[in-house]
């Protein structure tokens, strides 16, 4: 089954009562036995719902796994991951991040005694050297936020493997359409489903995609005991994003592929960070691993002036302001600030992140008015 087929009918059937074509919004918080035990595999929300159960089935459709389990949010979805280790376990992470996840490391994590390295991973050395008798998770973004930097994935499988590791990957910016981290060798694959897989800008919520059954026990044990669960409501917003994640995929890429374009040839304009560049490191990586190249973008200008980076985030009309990404419409924003203001500005300096970064999230919207938006911010 191709991937549109699937984003379309995966994991959802007809309603067996009513005939109903699209899955039910099951807005209850439990369910009636019979007798003790016996019921029809529902019996408290938080536990199973069966709109979340038809989501659940869809993603693992996806992202070609066999289990998918959805949390409230795409945190809760990394904490259930890092809950798998002890004290004492090690975890090898890209060093660009998202600064959410990097804060839930360090000033969560940390104090219950797991220890995180950071380092760049696009070179895979860097990786290999960074590991441990202790290491029990490497975890990865690729494409990195808010750099855009490309991870080998099937490199960092056969890294984990020697290990005896688990490999995560954080799969939000590219979506199961462009890229598949479980047929590459992960382990487990995470998403911001607030992101493109919702696709709207109206739902918050997290996902995890593995094949191992006792991976996915594991780690239903804790979405159910921890109980950061998502409501049926969500979930069903996402069942409908669902449906035309192929058709938006498509349209993100292709626009990107013309902002990216307009940006890298402006005189403003210094560095434009974006994998579909010849010239963007670890091209060939992205090209063998991702369909396309997305459509979220970062870029500097020259001169390095805050004032002027600042001008543009206020001075456009159709790329609004604001945090978050993936949704239908134009997004920019300042990581140094905003998503990433968690990350200690010498950190952030260090890695590569400028102060004067700015993030696109390249929307649905005509490519050619994009540009005039860009084009008068830029002047």
């Amino acid at each position: 089954m191709q991937f549109g087929t699937k984003a379309i009918h995966a994991g959802v059937e007809p309603d067996p009562t009513t005939g109903a074509i699209m899955t039910p919004i099951y807005q209850t918080s439990t369910y009636v036995q019979a007798a003790p035990g016996d019921h029809k595999g529902y019996e408290y929300s938080r536990t199973h719902n069966p709109t979340r159960t038809a989501l659940q089935n869809a993603l693992a459709a996806l992202e070609n796994g066999r289990h998918g389990l959805c949390f409230a949010t795409g945190m809760a979805a990394i904490d259930a991951v890092v809950k798998l280790l002890k004290p004492g376990d090690e975890v090898v992470s890209t060093n660009d991040l998202y600064g959410g996840t990097y804060r839930l490391f360090t000033k969560v994590f940390e104090g219950f005694g797991v220890k995180f390295r950071f380092v760049d991973m696009s070179d895979l050395a860097n990786v290999e050297a960074a590991l441990s008798p202790n290491t029990k998770l490497i975890w990865a973004e690729t494409p990195t936020n808010p750099l855009l930097r490309i991870i080998d994935i099937e490199g960092l499988a056969a890294l984990a493997r020697k290990q005896g590791c688990l490999l995560g990957v954080d799969n939000t910016f590219a979506s199961p359409y462009l890229q598949n981290p479980l047929d590459l060798g992960a382990d487990l694959v995470m998403h911001s489903v607030t992101k493109y897989l919702g696709g709207h800008s109206d739902v918050v919520m997290g996902a995890l995609v593995v094949k191992d059954d006792a991976l996915a026990e594991r780690l239903a044990f804790l979405q159910n005991s921890c109980g950061a669960t998502p409501g049926p409501m969500d979930c069903f917003l996402v069942l409908r994003g669902l449906k035309t994640l192929h058709l938006r995929m498509q349209r993100h890429s292709e626009n990107g592929a013309v902002v990216a374009a307009f940006l890298a040839a402006h005189p403003k304009v210094d560095k434009v960070y974006w994998p579909g560049f010849p010239s963007h490191a670890n091209h060939a990586v992205a090209k063998r691993q991702m369909k396309d190249f997305g459509g979220m973008i970062s870029f500097t200008l020259k001169g390095d002036r805050m004032d002027d980076a600042l001008r543009v985030l206020s001075s456009t009309k159709l790329f609004s302001l604001a945090e978050s990404l993936g949704g239908v419409e134009s997004l920019l924003g300042h990581p140094a600030s905003m998503t990433h203001a968690s990350i200690p500005r010498e950190d952030r300096l260090r890695n590569g992140l400028a102060d004067t970064l700015i993030r696109l999230s390249v929307g649905l919207e005509d490519a050619g008015d994009l540009v005039a938006d860009l084009q008068q911010a830029l002047g």
